[in-house]
């Protein structure tokens, strides 16, 4: 009987944690917006992208969570979320789902709308949302929802590096694609192939358009954990760029590896190829400064000001004791203190 009540104890247990792994993570209502139904959980990218679930995998794709919200009026929303193991996936889906024809929203970490479809991100969580009706008001609703939605932690919550680089001017907007497996690599028309850039290197990938003057150019930037190993995939790269001399240009900059595709025999494409310019960012972690508890020179001075106390102390002590005799001795002659009967003369009898 105990045995089978144990057992009871473990599976109530085991469903209550089932129960909390399935739990979503999109709110129950957020600006006027109230849940209605049941969200749809799951795991699998294949639901979330029959298309692209290999490319939501090289991302970090962790859970996705389909919810329907409404509001007076008879309005509808429709939220699609996906959750990644740390920001810089959501931000990698969130430039392949991208598309250059939207306009740059204020929502998020990073926004882009169409219409009624609305694409941002913050941290972890990438969120497809998709109005019945847009009003003035959904850019400052999905900024609610934004803000309600969980964060990664520590390392997990930062972004890439890569777009700092790029150049500003020309630049086609919304372009940009961040990458970091082949998967994703094949589909965005990229100059080079996996197997030129070496994914086993593990480099991250920033792929921008831009349009000059003499025609569109692609620039790819490639970043490589150190400078060794981007000098040795230039190398490995070089033969490629110069049996294509007017479609591709190389050059190295600390670890990263640029490259610029389409139209590059031109000053405009050879300006943007020498735009990129890495700057390593040092950080000194060392005490610029001995703490207080390290300085000997204060220990030193704490150790004669605690014998100057202790001689101050002493010093009180011995006036109060000594004057409260002295004060008894004249008050009360041979009664308190120095009394006959109390003065013992010890004697040592050397003659004897």
């Amino acid at each position: 009987m105990k045995r089978f009540l144990n057992l009871i104890i473990i599976l109530v247990a085991a469903c209550g944690l089932a129960h909390a792994a399935d739990a979503g993570f999109l709110p129950n209502s957020f600006a006027g917006w109230t849940l209605t139904g049941t969200p749809q959980v799951t795991h699998e990218a294949a639901k979330v992208d029959s298309a692209y679930p290999s490319v939501l995998q090289e991302y970090g794709f962790t859970d996705a969570e389909t919810a329907t919200y409404t509001r007076d009026g008879g309005r509808k929303l429709t939220i699609k979320a996906a959750q990644f193991k740390d920001a810089t996936g959501a931000y990698g889906a969130f430039t392949f789902y991208r598309q250059p024809s939207m306009r740059t929203e204020q929502i998020g970490t990073k926004a882009a709308s169409a219409n009624e479809r609305t694409l941002f991100f913050r941290s972890n969580v990438l969120v497809d949302a998709s109005f019945d009706h847009v009003t003035g008001m959904s850019a400052a609703e999905l900024r609610d929802l934004a803000a309600s939605l969980p964060a990664a932690k520590g390392q997990n919550d930062s972004l890439p590096s890569l777009p700092e680089y790029l150049p500003k001017q020309n630049v086609v907007e919304n372009s940009a694609r961040y990458i970091i497996g082949s998967q994703a690599l094949a589909t965005v028309g990229a100059p080079l192939t996996a197997e030129q850039i070496g994914f086993r290197f593990e480099p991250e990938i920033l792929q921008q358009q831009y349009s000059l003057p003499d025609g569109p150019v692609t620039l790819m930037l490639l970043q490589y954990p150190t400078p060794q190993i981007a000098g040795d995939r230039l190398r490995a790269l070089e033969p490629v760029a110069n049996a294509n001399p007017n479609a591709l240009a190389l050059r190295r900059t600390g670890p990263l590896v640029v490259v610029v595709s389409g139209s590059v025999n031109n000053s405009d494409a050879r300006a943007l190829l020498g735009a990129v310019n890495y700057e390593a960012n040092v950080t000194w972690d060392e005490a610029t400064a001995t703490p207080k508890r390290d300085n000997v020179g204060n220990l030193i001075v704490a150790v004669f000001s605690l014998i100057g106390i202790l001689l101050l102390v002493m010093l009180i002590f011995g006036i109060f004791f000594g004057g409260f005799r002295l004060l008894m001795m004249r008050l009360f002659p041979n009664r308190v203190f120095d009394r006959p009967e109390n003065m013992d003369i010890i004697q040592l009898h050397l003659r004897e």
